[in-house]
């Protein structure tokens, strides 16, 4: 009896000391910004605003004309969704500037959520930061010196599309299937699982009642799309960490109010919109993957 308490002490200790650490370290992920426009640390920060109203689109209507811009956030679903059709531009690739400028969104609606979140969005925005230098880099070897950015914002001579800069990594022998490298093309791969998650996390939103007439709350929907997209290529601790973002999540209102509506029926047709580019996208990015069978890079 008294070892069955002390074991279950132990692992008590052990969440809390996890749980600190996880705090501390997302405390110096995130941005340092005024506290006058956020709540605590376990909040996340939302300026009030006032809302446009939103229509609901006909069949077969553009949805990006009724989405608003949301004033007081920076997360702007409009962009997010003006920059994912952007990257589908030439139908058997992904350019890569509109993705990362997707990706630009997406953290911003990351990090929108709360400090916990900093447990995620760290890591992603590293990957953007590092596929943008290497795409620098890419040009600075081709030209000598640095050229004049185009009007996407990369330098000329950069990798433009997804497809090309795994061509050119794979040519100039940078991608190793047997261990870990900084090449792009594993800092995609992970950029991809990531997409995938949110993807599956806005599809639970989307989603109605179920037959009690209850919706899963975002951290339930949170830790689904985690197990799906995440946790299979996560080690246990990083596993037993993930949970306490889920634990911090605001509720369904708040996500409602990020994409700048009121209602679950307001939110679907904003919602399906950015869920079907998403989709899009990550099935144009998962073809060229596979194609070079890049799905397990280490």
């Amino acid at each position: 009896m008294v070892s069955l308490t002390r074991m279950k002490l132990l692992r008590l200790l052990l969440l809390a000391a996890m749980l600190a650490l996880l705090l501390f370290i997302s405390s110096l992920w995130l941005p340092q910004g005024g506290v006058r426009d956020c709540g605590g640390s376990w909040q996340p920060c939302l300026k009030f605003y006032r809302q446009t109203p939103l229509l609901v689109p006909e069949e077969g209507a553009e949805a990006p004309p009724l989405i608003p811009e949301c004033p007081g956030q920076s997360f702007q679903a409009r962009r997010l969704l003006r920059y994912l059709k952007s990257s589908l531009e030439n139908a058997d690739d992904v350019l890569l500037e509109p993705y990362l400028q997707s990706w630009d969104q997406l953290l911003k609606f990351m990090e929108s959520l709360g400090t916990m979140v900093g447990f995620f969005s760290h890591k992603v925005k590293e990957k953007v930061v590092l596929i943008r230098e290497l795409s620098l880099k890419r040009s600075l070897e081709a030209h000598g010196k640095r050229g004049p950015p185009d009007s996407s914002g990369l330098q000329i001579g950069a990798n433009l599309s997804v497809r090309s800069m795994v061509e050119a990594e794979l040519k100039d022998g940078v991608v190793d299937f047997s261990r870990r490298t900084d090449s792009g093309c594993r800092t995609l791969l992970r950029l991809h699982r990531s997409l995938l998650w949110l993807k599956l996390m806005l599809e639970g939103l989307a989603e109605g009642p179920d037959a009690d007439g209850r919706y899963r709350t975002p951290g339930e929907l949170s830790r689904a799309a985690y197990m799906v997209a995440l946790a299979p290529h996560h080690p246990w601790v990083l596993r037993q960490a993930a949970e306490f973002v889920f634990l911090a999540l605001p509720d369904r209102r708040y996500f409602l109010q990020l994409v700048c509506v009121r209602s679950q029926r307001e939110a679907a047709p904003v919602l399906h919109a950015i869920i079907n580019a998403l989709a899009l996208v990550h099935k144009q990015t998962q073809r060229i993957l596979v194609e070079h069978d890049m799905l397990e890079l280490p």
